[in-house]
């Protein structure tokens, strides 16, 4: 069974955070889904990655090979790529079946926004509550610290 590992962003925006995760997923040879709530967002965050330092190989879902995109921008529950790894985005939802059939599961809310955290916290309540290892990153000092830590159920 994976682990969810939530990331409470207050110092540096997603567009900043997201590409370092996903180099150190596929540093670790997994195929990820970055899974969002909304087209026009990650339609952006695919910009943003294309943008970025270095290369990033990754697609949007429906756009054609989605079965061989290392990874794979989506709003679906779907993951065609066969993921090791899901980093869900404003809000998007994870199952706790679905955590407990990949290595890993990132889930990235914002820290500026009070909805967001309250959203994190059901999350966190759901997946721990199922049995899902958690821990909660916080980088509120300036770089990341574990700040909690639950073995699930």
């Amino acid at each position: 069974m994976g682990a969810a590992l939530f990331y409470h962003l207050t110092r540096r925006p997603l567009e900043a955070t997201l590409p370092v995760l996903l180099e150190k997923s596929l540093a670790q040879g997994w195929r990820v889904v970055v899974r969002g709530t909304d087209e026009a967002r990650l339609d952006w965050l695919d910009e943003r990655l294309w943008m970025g330092e270095g290369f990033l190989p990754h697609g949007r879902a429906g756009r054609g090979f989605d079965a061989d995109q290392p990874v794979l921008l989506t709003t679906g529950a779907d993951a065609p790529n066969n993921p090791l790894c899901v980093m869900a985005v404003d809000g998007a939802a994870v199952a706790p079946e679905e955590a407990g059939a990949l290595e890993r599961v990132c889930i990235l809310f914002g820290g500026n926004d009070p909805a967001a955290v309250e959203h994190a916290r059901g999350q966190w309540r759901a997946l721990t509550g199922a049995g899902v290892t958690a821990q909660y990153w916080s980088e509120e000092s300036g770089r990341w610290q574990k700040k909690a830590e639950s073995g699930g159920a």
